[in-house]
């Protein structure tokens, strides 16, 4: 018997309407301009890799990096790094402390963190558990299996009250793992190195423990046993008692494998090497649950009709530049095909149907340049692209709730300037409609993922499926040409100094003082803006060069279609049959 690839619903998906056109010129200023600014983030990202201990003199001691662990772990072609130049703190490390993202282990994707052993030996850094807590935001989203690859020598204890207490402390991942567990998501830790204290908590509290032989782990490291019975100084008694115990505890450190293998049984397997510790990773992750891809695809995957370097020619670094968002998402879906939603109505959104890999997704994305004549209905004015207005509203709220319904994977594609503003937008219910949308997206119990193509400003950034959607986005991700305000720099300055503007003027004073101040407050958002502050801040959770976006789109719905706690059988969708009419 002849098997072919189909769907129950393969007349709607096997073949659908094409989207986007080709490039008819290269725009090589904007391609540049891109290009430079991608290259300052790889220039960042580098500088994160570089610090600490050299990766020659690790190796000469017989100890991987961080990196190295992933390359070695990771399927080939897989690795999608969150939070690279992620430091809300400004650390003089560069980072958190950690490496993490989305990869494939033995065909399976896991959510990867790593300890920077190269660092402090992976000790806790400001900002960590904020970032632990990201990325394993992401398991929980997409039921996702974490991996730790461990190495952590507790808590950089100079700075221990920026790390230690707090809602938000070293702590809260240590919940994380047992809430995760609870929800039958499994923890592997391959644990590396000294891991006393918050390193200890980090080992023990995974479901399966794997150790280097060298490895160990403690409530408490030699340094901290040593010091147990402070006087509230130090003199020459205490000194010297410290050197001798130190001294006996680095021969023989507490927790080591001998005692947690042999005795207490915490550690499931030890390990002699390096690739040892890694390839036990890779056989426990085989024996975890996960569909056949074929069980959701809808057809067999297929690259975009278009090369994905077009990307920096359509897509502007100039803000104030019109594009075809189509032409955009052609170069993101697979064989460049869709099945719109509404196309005739709420002409600023574009809701659609789009496989990525072969599987079905969902796309939200702001169009762009004019909207025609008489949009929106309700106003006298002219609506423009990347604007919110009412149809636009009403549609997306529709769309979310079809594919909450059917359990299709969203992804948001943002470049927005905001929410229609004034009486006439108000009587048009633009307030309620915005909060409608959140609500939808609420109740939609799915996960998304949303790109900040270009801009993401005011409300609509909340409500375009913005990171804020923390039951429902995974991750965000942002591009050379990123700018996240709450409003543009000039419209800032605008609402801040206009009164005053009209004082000085009738008072005959000059203007040029408080113009000064409109300027710098102009300079100020603009530089609170760009796309490496957006990364270090962590507005996004990383930023994507262009032609690489599909990639992340990729891991995002196979991520979602490996092991869903639900779905709606494909012949049972209603939103292709509402697409389609």
């Amino acid at each position: 018997m002849t098997v072919k690839y189909g769907t129950p619903l393969h007349p709607y998906y096997t073949v659908m309407p094409s989207i986007g056109k080709e490039l008819d010129r290269v725009l090589q200023k904007n391609v540049d301009e891109l290009k430079e600014v991608e290259a300052g983030i790889a220039k960042e990202v580098e500088r994160v890799k570089n610090n600490g201990k050299s990766t020659e003199k690790m190796n000469e001691a017989g100890e991987w990096t961080a990196w190295q662990r992933i390359e070695y772990l990771v399927d080939p072609g897989t690795w999608c790094p969150l939070h690279t130049i992620y430091d809300p703190a400004g650390n003089e490390e560069g980072n958190t402390g950690v490496i993490d993202g989305l990869g494939k282990i033995n065909g399976k994707w896991a959510i990867i963190i790593a300890s920077n052993n190269k660092v402090m030996a992976g000790a806790w850094l400001t900002g960590q558990a904020d970032n632990v807590l990201r990325v394993t935001d992401i398991s929980k989203r997409l039921h996702l299996p974490l991996v730790w690859v461990l190495n952590c020598s507790g808590v950089k204890l100079t700075e221990e009250e920026t790390i230690f207490p707090n809602r938000r402390g070293s702590g809260t991942p240590f919940f994380r793992h047992a809430e995760l567990q609870a929800l039958g998501i499994p923890i592997i830790v391959g644990m590396y190195g000294t891991n006393p204290a918050g390193g200890g908590y980090h080992a023990i509290s995974p479901t399966i423990l794997i150790a280097h032989k060298k490895a160990n782990m403690a409530v408490g490291g030699a340094g901290i046993v040593s010091g147990m019975r402070p006087k509230g100084y130090i003199d020459d008694e205490v000194a010297e008692g410290l050197i001798a115990n130190t001294r006996a505890f680095k021969s023989t450190p507490p927790g080591r494998v001998e005692i947690h293998q042999g005795e207490t049984g915490f550690i499931r397997d030890v390990c002699d090497t390096e690739e040892e510790v890694l390839d036990d990773i890779k056989r426990y992750m085989a024996t975890l649950p996960a569909y056949d891809p074929q069980f959701f695809r809808v057809a067999e995957p297929a690259e975009p009709k278009f090369p994905a370097e077009d990307l920096y020619t359509l897509v502007p670094a100039n803000q104030k530049r019109l594009y075809s968002m189509p032409d955009v998402l052609a170069r993101l879906f697979d064989n460049s095909e869709h099945m719109e939603f509404r196309p005739d109505y709420g002409p600023e959104m574009y809701c659609g149907l789009a496989k990525i890999d072969g599987f079905l997704c969902g796309f939200i994305a702001n169009n762009q340049g004019m909207l025609g004549q008489g949009y929106p209905k309700y106003a006298d004015y002219q609506g423009i692209g990347g604007k919110l207005y009412r149809e636009g509203l009403i549609k997306m709220n529709e769309f979310v709730t079809l594919c909450g319904r059917d359990r299709i994977p969203m992804i948001w594609v943002q470049d927005t300037t905001g929410i229609d503003v004034g009486d006439t937008a108000e009587k048009a219910e633009m307030l309620g409609l915005g909060m409608s949308l959140i609500y939808s997206i609420e109740q939609s119990d799915n996960p998304m993922m949303t790109i900040i193509l270009r801009k993401g400003s005011a409300a609509a950034h909340y409500v375009l499926g913005g990171p804020t959607a923390n039951n429902n986005n995974a991750f965000t991700l942002g591009t050379a040409a990123t700018e996240i305000y709450v409003m543009h720099g000039e419209t800032a300055a605008a609402a801040s100094y206009a009164r005053r503007l009209v004082k000085d003027f009738d008072e005959g004073k000059s203007l040029d003082p408080t113009i000064a101040k409109m300027n710098e407050m102009i300079q100020h958002y603009n530089d609170k803006s760009r796309p490496d502050y957006c990364a270090k801040k962590g507005l996004v959770d990383e930023i994507v060069d262009l032609p690489n976006l599909r990639n992340y789109c990729k891991a995002f719905v196979g991520c979602f279609y490996q092991n869903p706690k639900s779905f709606c059988a494909v012949h049972q969708q209603i939103a292709p049959r509402i697409c389609k009419g």
